[in-house]
């Protein structure tokens, strides 16, 4: 039988070469083919045919096929459709039943068309399948319709060159584009508001067949320019039966919701992360500046890209803040996350700002309440700066959000808490100002805490150095140098002293105490001491008979326990006489010899009562040098006194023969760190000819 088919055309290489492997759908549809001649006889019978038939090629061939397969009473309606395919070549289908070889009635499909060969005969081409099998494929393919119509996730179909061949109804909707806008179109195109490249993705996935499955993108979609949106994606190749590749497929799920669900969760958390940190970090010490700098610190980069701790200046100096015009603030700490000329804005360190009423720190302050600018413009800047040259320095930081809160402890108003934000492109929220103002309020009291420590320590070092006498640098015979410095906490401040005073006939008296205590009653006490030490002196005591009558003086205080050294140099003898209250043995140096401790009776502290005290005197020849000191210069908590008073030792051994004002400096250097538990007097003291 002839054909029209143009494969059959040709030597057939080239259909050989073009084939593509078969797609499987055929057989998916279980499809039969049977052709008969114009007289009706079987002149083709498939495979599928004698499945569904029953019959086999060799029973079908040359056979008439309305006898065969269909039931008598239908026989002759099959006829009549076969003469109007064979004479008007119109195609006819539906749904007829047949009888099977086995006697059984089935109902199956056709579609039935005529054909026509080379020499003008004419056939009929009949497709048929059972009703089970088109009921299943046109189930099965209206669920897929359904299935991919009513998703609520997005899907798209892209072809092998990923341009897209079906779009659902939930991607129109999740991405705001219509499957009018892309169909047809490159993948890479329609999707160039994503910040990553997709396209190579997809290509990869094409390429290797490797799926990828639920990549978080967050992206700005078309329908929402102004918004970040979150999605999951899973991108998968598409396949037939038999592995040939037709494409790629990909889904949409928007998860914006829990994304924004989630990013406020972490933000809760690092919120709660940052009140924990500052709660630990700020007020460790009590010092105003070092506070304030923990405070700016801990803000910076989590909150703000740019803080200062402004202070007002007459709450430091304990005066009244004034309720109207300018006020006048101390800048205690600017900390940047990164290098901005909003530091230089703000000013360093320690200076003085005034910023005019119409400033918003200044109204911060005033009312107490937090200054909120999302969103700054210059005219904002002008009122965030000091001045107009600071404004433009904002300006070109490219601040862009500001936020200040006030620094509130025990219903005072201690200054402000400066936030900006530059680099970081979220404005300040209520939220921000929310936290800031709990950060704000926690600092606060430990800003105040150190400004009363401050003003007590300064009281103390007050008290403290003007109840120091200001000793001559050479006495009698004597070349004199003194040291006295403050703890570095403001209540061990204030016990430790020295003095040198001039005696009848070129003698001097030599003292260093050390009241046991802290603070300002400790500085009065050490005053009180200082004074009737002067006086015994220039009764021309001697130095267990002076210790004694201290003793007998504070034995009647409470709580008044000291320790004391006593000398008394006499330069035309070359003696020193040296008794000691519980106090730690001077240091003597000769020249040629090492630095030594004297070996003395130690004595009780002043104050005890009732012990009698023991002097001792030594030669103190011309160049021979003496140390007194209080315990602060050797005492530590990490090391032995021992080790300590060794290495005094060889602080001055190593400074032998330098300048006494040299000496005190060098061995303060080796033996005081910043900041010491305690405070420390130094007196040295070298006999001359």
């Amino acid at each position: 039988m002839g054909t029209t088919d143009s494969s059959r055309a040709g030597d057939g290489r080239s259909a050989a070469a073009s084939s593509a492997p078969p797609s499987g759908l055929l057989d998916l549809l279980s499809v039969a083919a049977v052709v008969l001649n114009a007289q009706g006889q079987v002149v083709f019978w498939s495979p599928k045919a004698e499945e569904l038939f029953g019959y086999t090629a060799a029973e079908a061939l040359g056979q008439y096929a309305a006898p065969l397969t269909i039931h008598e009473e239908h026989q002759d309606e099959v006829i009549r459709l076969f003469a109007e395919v064979m004479e008007s070549g119109t195609d006819w289908a539906g749904a007829f039943p047949i009888r099977h070889k086995d006697g059984s009635t089935r109902l199956l499909e056709f579609r039935n068309m005529r054909l026509l060969d080379v020499l003008g005969e004419v056939y009929v081409l009949g497709l048929a399948a059972d009703q089970a099998t088109v009921e299943r494929v046109e189930r099965n393919a209206a669920l897929a319709m359904r299935l991919v119509s009513q998703s609520p996730v997005g899907l798209a179909i892209l072809d092998a060159d990923l341009r897209y061949v079906a779009v659902n109804p939930a991607l129109e909707r999740i991405t705001g584009q219509s499957a009018a806008e892309r169909l047809g179109r490159p993948a890479g195109e329609v999707l160039a508001f994503l910040d990553t490249n997709p396209e190579a993705r997809l290509r990869r996935v094409l390429a290797t067949g490797e799926s990828v499955v639920d990549r978080d993108i967050l992206c700005r979609p078309p329908n929402d320019p102004d918004h970040d949106h979150a999605w999951s994606v899973s991108y998968y190749r598409l396949e037939d039966s038999g592995g040939r590749v037709l494409g790629l497929a990909y889904s949409v799920i928007d998860v914006t919701e829990r994304h924004r669900a989630a990013a406020e969760a972490a933000r809760a958390r690092q919120r709660l992360a940052l009140i924990a940190e500052a709660s630990a970090c700020v007020g460790t010490t009590l010092d105003l500046e070092t506070t304030a700098r923990e405070l700016a610190d801990v803000v910076v980069p989590v909150l703000a890209d740019v803080a200062a701790v402004d202070v007002l200046d007459s709450v430091l100096d304990g005066r009244t803040a004034p309720q109207e015009g300018p006020a006048l603030f101390r800048t205690l700490a600017v900390t940047a996350a990164h290098t901005t000329e909003v530091v230089h804005a703000a000013g360093p360190p320690g200076s003085l700002v005034t910023y005019d009423s119409d400033r918003l720190i200044t109204r911060c302050v005033r009312t107490r309440r937090p200054v909120l600018v999302p969103h700054t413009t210059r005219r904002d800047l002008e009122h965030i700066a000091r001045h107009g040259a600071a404004a433009s320095l904002l300006e070109a930081a490219g601040v862009h959000s500001y936020l200040a809160v006030p620094l509130m402890a025990r219903g005072e108003v201690l200054g402000a808490l400066d936030l900006t934000r530059t680099r970081n492109s979220a404005p300040f929220d209520d939220d921000d100002a929310v936290l800031a103002a709990e950060l704000a309020a926690r600092a606060a009291v430990c800003i105040d805490n150190a400004r009363g420590y401050q003003a007590q320590r300064h009281a103390a070092l007050t008290l403290q150095r003007s109840l120091l006498p200001e000793l001559q640098s050479h006495l009698p015979g004597l070349e004199v140098a003194c040291r006295y410095q403050p703890a570095g906490a403001t209540s061990e401040i204030g016990g430790d002293w020295y003095d040198a005073i001039p005696l009848q006939g070129d003698k001097t008296a030599l003292v260093v105490g050390d009241v046991m205590g802290s603070g300002i009653n400790a500085a009065a006490t050490m005053g009180q001491l200082r004074s009737a030490a002067r006086a015994f002196a220039e009764l021309d005591l001697a130095p267990a008979e002076a210790l004694h009558h201290l003793d007998h003086l504070t034995e009647g205080v409470e709580q008044t326990i000291t320790t004391c050294i006593y000398c008394v140099y006499d330069p035309h003898r070359g003696q020193c006489e040296i008794c000691l209250a519980g106090h730690l043995p001077p240091v003597v140096m000769r020249a040629g010899h090492a630095a030594q401790l004297l070996d003395l009776p130690t004595g009780a502290p002043l104050g005890v009562g009732g012990v009698p005290f023991e002097a001792t005197t030594i030669a103190l020849r011309p160049g021979d040098a003496l140390a007194l000191y209080t315990d602060g210069l050797v005492e530590t908590r990490s090391e032995p006194i021992d080790a300590r008073l060794n290495t005094l030792l060889d602080a001055f051994t190593t400074t032998r023969g330098h300048e006494l004002e040299d000496t005190c400096d060098r061995v303060l250097d080796m033996l005081r760190s910043p900041g010491g538990e305690d405070d420390v007097a130094l007196l040295l003291v070298r006999a001359g000819r």
